[in-house]
């Protein structure tokens, strides 16, 4: 069979090469609903997205700034052999992917995998919060370890509260507070963030930090069978869930506190064009400076991080609405 399909390419190859350029899945090795829907809400940038998925991703690194500065990590890593750069606030860049257990640091809870972008989310949570003088700053929502890392940064008392509907998802969220030696510090519960009745005791947050379930889109090169395993119709079904959850989350905020939205999803339905939906039904919320869509490709003049110019890190979307009084 692989004689003959050879054989027929070099008899017929200049026929199918004209074929490939007119099939978007073969060309660009995505679904075509998929193709369309990026070449339509990034007209500029599409063709670059789509490459940047082709591409196997870097292992960047999360520097644990309670146990050590990133600086000196990366001396240590250097010591090591290792070969890393700085990259956003306390990430590290490794210039060739090893397995982690091996690194520096592993087992005493140093570091986590995190992309650039997702780095993000944190200082965006807790960057400009001013919490209340007489208890600590209250914050539900994903990833918590960073929230813990960042507040320890900045030197602020805070009470997390982390949410997973996924019971061993959230035993994992436990296993990683435990090796960062972060435990003690959150709470994790088991809990649907769509239903407050069955987890909030009704005390106002001071922030939240929606990680929200979404497609997927912006970190195809991670995870290279979700284009093909994810369909057109999981888009809106998606974009649903998250509006219920936002809907949800949104009285349990503060006046005067501030919920970030964010998905990995490159899809402008699940981010910029839900945020404009729900600030057009709460005038009591107002849309802050946040990094909004980061490409995959794209360089910092076009979407990317502006410490990362290369474009070098995964598709993400970030917002930052504050409750009005």
């Amino acid at each position: 069979m692989v004689n003959a399909c050879l054989r027929r390419y070099l008899r017929e190859a200049e026929a199918l090469h004209t074929q490939v350029e007119a099939d978007w899945e073969a060309r660009y090795n995505h679904p075509a609903w998929w193709v369309k829907r990026v070449r339509r809400d990034h007209p500029q940038h599409w063709q670059a997205i789509l490459a940047a998925s082709q591409h196997s991703a870097p292992l960047v690194l999360r520097v644990n700034v309670t146990h050590t500065s990133r600086d000196a990590y990366l001396a240590r890593l250097s010591d090591e052999g290792v070969s890393a750069q700085a990259v956003g606030l306390v990430g590290v860049v490794l210039n060739q992917p090893v397995p982690v257990e091996g690194l520096p640091g592993y087992a005493e809870g140093w570091f986590s995998v995190q992309d650039t972008a997702a780095q993000c989310a944190a200082p965006l949570v807790l960057d400009g919060v001013n919490a209340p003088t007489d208890r600590p700053l209250r914050a539900p929502g994903g990833k918590t370890a960073h929230l813990l890392e960042h507040a320890h940064a900045l030197g602020v008392s805070v009470d997390v509260l982390a949410l997973e509907v996924d019971a061993r998802r959230s035993a994992r969220i436990t296993e990683n507070l435990q090796r960062l030696r972060l435990n003690g510090t959150a709470s994790v519960k088991v809990a649907d963030a769509a239903q407050p009745a069955a987890w909030w005791d009704g005390l106002p947050f001071d922030a939240v930090l929606l990680d929200a379930p979404c497609s997927a889109s912006g970190i195809v090169r991670r995870h290279p069978d979700v284009r093909w395993l994810r369909r057109e119709s999981d888009v809106p079904a998606l974009v649903e869930t998250q509006r219920r959850i936002l809907e949800a989350l949104w009285p349990t905020l503060a006046p005067g506190g501030r919920l970030v939205y964010c998905t990995c999803s490159i899809f402008k339905a699940e981010g910029q064009a839900q945020v404009d939906s729900f600030l057009s039904r709460h005038t009591n919320a107002l849309a802050c400076t946040a990094p909004g869509h980061l490409l995959p490709g794209a360089r910092s003049d076009a979407g990317g991080l502006p410490d990362n110019p290369s474009g070098e890190h995964d598709g993400f979307f970030y917002a930052v609405l504050e409750k009005v009084a």
